[in-house]
């Protein structure tokens, strides 16, 4: 997603070599002396033990600086001390798989939301839900990404750094193309109609929209917002079967190739693999288009940005794919409820706000939405409460990596169809995803 579902496609080329990892990944567990999922966090309060303990932390290089902004503000007021360790990008995935056959794993990894399922499945992580529970505001801390590391019912992870998705519009353009530059779309039909109106600008090498045509994790995040805001499914509740041949998922699919027949989609997009589809709104080259919500620090710095939620067919709250990075304690720390200590302070106030809000990242807490932080920009507050929409979501599939991120996925056959090809073949592009979702 920005840096992390968004970049899924650039590091899907370790996916082959991942499932083989994970499949011996759950062998080697399964075998093991331990047949039992890890022993669950429990028996020191809700605070844990901070002992002066030496704690390992894994997590990938697009959160780096969230994640150095906490270990450094943890470290500063705890006798424990969290060792934090970034890896790259495109090597973390494999480093998890060949660590966890191994037992080798550090006390606390984060992961991909998107890749939470599987590792939860495969037994990777330590039971929390019975420390959650204690959490005086555990009904608060967001749903999407706890949900999505819950199996057999019980809570796994909690949520590390969350990104969002957004519609980003540029004021300046709007006022060009006499369009209200403090009112975005509401609906996929004024999404459409504002594209255009920046489009009839006929400003040279400037378009009314854009987005990574060839980019699986990018209209993951993108798109299914815009089917969740229209009150629809994209998937079973399983996450073994594919919805995106309904009604609402036609309407997102029309809207964007009325847009390209119109010529107002940068031709850039059709072979964009999401190595760069956020810089042409950053150059002030594009009207308006759904973008990461962590990159308008960034995009504010060229372009005046107005932010609102994913809209759907009609006008409502809007929704967003809640995206970004959960966290849990690895079956192989032996220093479970110092573990604890540090995944319970990050969900509190310190943490979530003086932290992560001080640093323009959204909180994971709907009682924290609204702070001083928040106060000062309304855009960073836009954000924060469309995190907490009702139709904003985490999907959640065992195999959704290969169903939707993987270069060539059937997702992608299908968006490209729908966009630039035959989108008559719907059903059967739907059924192919389908058939992946189910194995």
């Amino acid at each position: 997603m920005r840096r992390n579902l968004l970049s899924g496609v650039r590091r899907a080329v370790v996916w082959t070599a991942l499932a083989a990892l994970m499949t011996t990944t759950v062998a080697a567990c399964s075998s093991s002396d331990d047949t039992q999922p890890a022993a669950p966090v429990a028996g020191a309060g809700v605070d844990g033990v901070d002992d002066g303990s030496e704690l390992t932390l894994w997590t990938r290089a697009p959160l780096e600086l969230q994640a150095k902004s906490l270990v450094d503000a943890y470290n500063k007021s705890h006798k424990n001390q969290v060792k934090l360790t970034i890896v790259p990008n495109d090597d973390y995935v494999a480093k998890v798989g060949a660590a966890a056959g191994g037992g080798g794993l550090p006390d606390l990894f984060a992961a991909d939301i998107v890749y939470v399922p599987n590792w939860t499945e495969a037994g990777l992580f330590h039971d929390l839900t019975e420390s959650l529970g204690q959490l005086p505001y555990a009904d608060k801390i967001n749903k999407g990404h706890l949900e999505a590391g819950t199996y057999e019912g019980k809570k796994y992870v909690l949520p590390f750094v969350l990104d969002l998705s957004v519609i980003f519009w540029n004021k300046d353009l709007y006022k060009e193309a006499g369009l209200d530059p403090e009112k975005g779309p509401t609906t996929l039909d004024e999404f459409r109609d504002q594209a255009l109106a920046v489009q009839k600008l006929n400003k040279k090498d400037t378009y009314g929209t854009y987005f990574g045509g060839n980019c699986g994790g990018c209209n993951v995040f993108t798109w299914f917002p815009m089917i969740w805001a229209s009150g629809a499914d994209v998937m079973a509740p399983d996450g073994k079967k594919s919805l995106l041949d309904g009604p609402a998922a036609q309407k997102v699919y029309s809207t964007w190739r009325e847009l390209q027949t119109a010529g107002a989609i940068a031709p850039g997009s059709k072979d964009d693999t999401g190595a760069t589809w956020v810089a042409a709104f950053q150059e002030g080259k594009v009207g308006v288009m759904p973008y990461p919500a962590t990159l308008l620090p960034t995009a504010a710095k060229t372009v005046d940005v107005g932010v609102t939620a994913i809209p759907g067919t009609a006008a409502g709250e809007g929704s967003t794919f809640l995206g970004g990075d959960g966290i849990g304690i690895s079956k192989d720390s032996t220093k479970t409820q110092q573990a604890w200590n540090f995944m319970s302070w990050l969900t509190s106030e310190a943490a979530q706000v003086d932290v992560l809000a001080a640093g323009n990242s959204t909180v994971a807490r709907s009682d924290l939405t609204e702070n001083q932080y928040s106060a000062k920009d309304p855009r960073v507050a836009a954000i924060n409460k469309v995190a907490g929409a009702a139709q904003s979501r985490t999907p959640v599939a065992v195999n959704f990596q290969q169903a939707f991120n993987a270069p060539g996925s059937p997702w992608v056959t299908l968006f490209r169809n729908q966009v630039y090809g035959d989108p008559a073949g719907l059903a059967k592009d739907n059924e192919a995803l389908s058939q992946v979702l189910g194995q």
